[in-house]
């Protein structure tokens, strides 16, 4: 199930949307187990649930050295740019189906701040009183003013337009019960219907297999020089050859790679040697290459080196 990042500004309205969509979810999920026992778990996890005081965003009587340090811990849970590029990191490295969505609570600045107004003046009210005032489910614990209009200031909206922010589901402070149901029907769509996207893990963020015989660099060594020593002995003194290969030498009569070479001038040695060793730079570390160590590995080593080459000597004129 992916991870629903609730968005807004302080007393915005987040927390009564979560617990809604929350809700909402839980009763989409018991509709779809038809008496089994259901795919989906939900967990709700907000400053509530993990007993935070709003105090930890007051930060102004810490040296500066601690609010630097701290900034970064304030940030993932008050404002959106930060937590968003840490999620989609994060959801890149998972296995298929888990992703980053955005619901964000959209109130304008002065309604949200009118909210926090309010609540501190009944705050106010029960510590004049002499009463202690219980912060229930419904009645959350008030920003100070200071920390309130920090918050404003450093958080950022979220962009539908960029993909670390993306799929974003917005609703409106005034939004009714229905236009509210089918916000949430369209992220049901995106995040467990039969129509969602399935999100792959990034190449750039995971960790790529080895054989279990930890022999890569050796097969990558071995088939990138027999590349090399092949086009030596068949290439001719004009150049310009298109030189024949096996794309794996232990099975006879098999597929072949064509290494097309410059015209009008032999390619020595010391060339091909440097693109070799460029090429082992950029794969030492398996990229692309998960079945080293069986003939598929070297066969996908040999043409990839091959596709590296006719690319280079093109470049190259």
């Amino acid at each position: 199930m992916p991870l629903i990042m609730v968005t807004g500004f302080p007393t915005s309205g987040k927390s009564t949307r979560a617990k809604q969509l929350h809700a909402y979810l839980d009763e989409r999920i018991k509709e779809t187990s038809n008496g089994v026992p259901p795919k989906y778990r939900l967990h709700l996890i907000s400053d509530q649930t993990l007993s935070i005081s709003r105090s930890v965003y007051d930060l102004s009587a810490l040296p500066a050295h601690t609010r630097s340090a701290n900034a970064s811990e304030k940030d993932a849970r008050a404002t959106i740019y930060g937590a968003a590029g840490d999620t989609n990191c994060t959801a890149n490295q998972k296995p298929y189906g888990h992703r980053a969505v955005f619901f964000r609570s959209d109130a304008l600045p002065d309604k949200a701040k009118e909210v926090n107004q309010e609540r501190l003046r009944r705050q106010q009210e029960a510590k004049t009183a002499g009463q202690h005032l219980e912060q229930d489910e419904e009645s959350e614990a008030p920003y100070a003013p200071e920390n309130w209009d920090n918050l404003v200031f450093r958080y950022e909206e979220p962009n539908a337009m960029t993909r670390w922010d993306s799929p974003l589901f917005t609703l409106l402070w005034d939004d009714d019960e229905e236009q509210t149901k089918q916000t949430f029907n369209s992220l049901w769509d995106a995040v467990a219907g039969e129509g969602r996207k399935v999100v792959k893990p990034n190449q750039a963020t995971v960790q790529r297999g080895r054989d279990a015989g930890g022999d890569y660099l050796y097969t990558l060594d071995r088939e990138t020089q027999d590349i090399v020593k092949g086009i030596l002995d068949q290439q001719s003194e004009e150049g310009g050859d298109e030189i024949r290969l096996p794309k794996d030498p232990s099975q006879a009569g098999g597929d072949e790679l064509i290494v097309e070479l410059p015209a009008g001038r032999k390619t020595g040695l010391p060339q091909l040697q440097r693109m070799r060793r460029a090429y082992m730079n950029l794969n030492r570390g398996g990229i692309g290459l998960e079945m080293v160590g069986n003939l598929s590995g070297s066969a996908r080593i040999r043409d990839s080196f091959v596709r590296y080459l006719n690319d280079a000597f093109e470049r190259e004129g």
